[in-house]
């Protein structure tokens, strides 16, 4: 099994507030997965010193649907950022 390297990248909103995104190529493993490590990365914000995030978001390059998880973490397919 190959070893995915993790990309996470932090979106700044111009209030302060902040979402952290992964990005994924596609496929409900690596969906998961991103979504896992959303989820894990968000544990360790220090919330004494900054916000939580506004959002997780994981970005894939498949699907043609955003949608948002029951844990609460955008799955969105980067055709949907067009227009």
């Amino acid at each position: 099994m190959p070893n995915h390297q993790m990309k996470t990248c932090q979106i700044a909103i111009r209030n302060g507030s902040f979402g952290l995104v992964e990005i994924k190529l596609g496929g409900d493993r690596l969906i998961e997965e991103g979504a896992e490590n959303l989820k894990k990365f968000r544990t360790k914000i220090d919330t004494d010193k900054m916000k939580e995030p506004s959002f997780l978001m994981v970005l894939t390059g498949t699907g043609k649907f955003a949608y948002r998880r029951d844990d609460g973490v955008y799955v969105v397919p980067i055709g949907c950022l067009g227009d």
